[in-house]
């Protein structure tokens, strides 16, 4: 079994410490490079009320792109975890 390391990603204005295979690292970093980016986009173009409204909209845009071929394991893996991270933005908002 292959030792998780600790990394910490941004995403909008939240940074999480999450716990990855070495070798995903890359791909986590590219993914969350990604994310910001559609995040500046969707706050530029839209009228929104906070940040959970931009986060939902990118997921909605990031899985919809994913449906368009073969899904990647990696990128299902990717979309877990960005539903794990709405699910925690929705608990801390909540309470």
């Amino acid at each position: 079994m292959q030792e998780l390391i600790p990394i910490n990603v941004t995403i909008g204005d939240r940074a999480y410490r999450i716990k990855i295979n070495a070798q995903d690292e890359e791909k986590v970093r590219m993914v969350t490079r990604k994310i910001n980016d559609q995040l500046l986009q969707y706050k530029t173009g839209f009228a929104g009320k906070d940040m959970q409204d931009y986060i939902s909209m990118v997921l909605l845009w990031f899985v919809t792109e994913q449906q368009d071929g073969n899904l990647n394991p990696e990128l299902v893996k990717v979309g877990d975890q960005l539903k794990q991270l709405d699910a925690l933005l929705d608990q801390a908002l909540e309470g």
